[in-house]
């Protein structure tokens, strides 16, 4: 199976920003720290060479935005709204979220790495190159999206949609927790372990009919 090519974000000397966001904004080599940034609208902005440390994203607007090899560190927020977002080289570090809309969005080479991210919406998202490494994702939703040389690290999954994805090279074998709630006929294309595969046969069971007795 082939892995997952994890970003390699190298941020030059940045400086330091205060202000709010903008539709269509354009933030290059900037770090935006400790902002408050609930409700405002960055929709169609671009990110490059940014860092965003420890900011409050609630119901935030950011519907097409571009971040480009930026780091976000310890966001948090409800109802962030990333719908066809584009997330390339990108590290999402320690992140509290919920709710958060990234259908239609696409995702390459990005890291996700610890916190936790209810509801995370990716209907009809492209994710190829993605590692969730040490998270909890709660009830995710994956269904009709493309994933493409995922993997899922030391991280819980639960309650997770994959009804009608396309997976190709995805390694769920490293997931601590794994529970598919719907989307079990999709999952053509990925690898699980064997104690996975005992975990996941009650519900294989009840997807195909079958009872089991003692």
């Amino acid at each position: 199976m082939a892995g997952a090519r994890r970003p390699e974000v190298r941020l030059p000397p940045l400086a330091g920003y205060g202000g709010g966001l903008e539709p269509d904004g354009d933030y290059d080599g900037l770090e935006l720290a400790g902002l408050d940034l609930a409700g405002q609208s960055g929709e169609g902005a671009r990110f490059l060479d940014c860092a965003l440390r420890e900011c409050g994203l609630d119901e935030t607007r950011l519907a097409g935005a571009r971040f480009l090899d930026s780091v976000l560190t310890g966001v948090r927020g409800v109802g962030t709204g990333l719908a066809g977002a584009q997330l390339r080289d990108v590290e999402l570090v320690e992140a509290r979220l919920g709710g958060t809309q990234l259908h239609g969005a696409v995702l390459e080479r990005v890291v996700v790495r610890g916190g936790k991210i209810d509801y995370l919406n990716l209907r009809g998202a492209k994710l190829r190159d993605v590692v969730f490494e040490g998270c909890v994702l709660s009830e995710p939703d994956f269904g009709g999206a493309e994933l493409e040389r995922v993997e899922f690290v030391d991280c819980a999954l639960t309650g997770a949609d994959f009804s009608r994805a396309r997976l190709r090279n995805v390694d769920l074998r490293g997931a601590q927790r794994l529970e598919i709630t719907r989307g079990l006929d999709s999952l053509a294309g990925a690898v699980i372990s064997t104690p996975q595969l005992f975990d996941l046969a009650p519900a294989f069971a009840a997807q195909w009919g079958v009872r089991v007795e003692d």
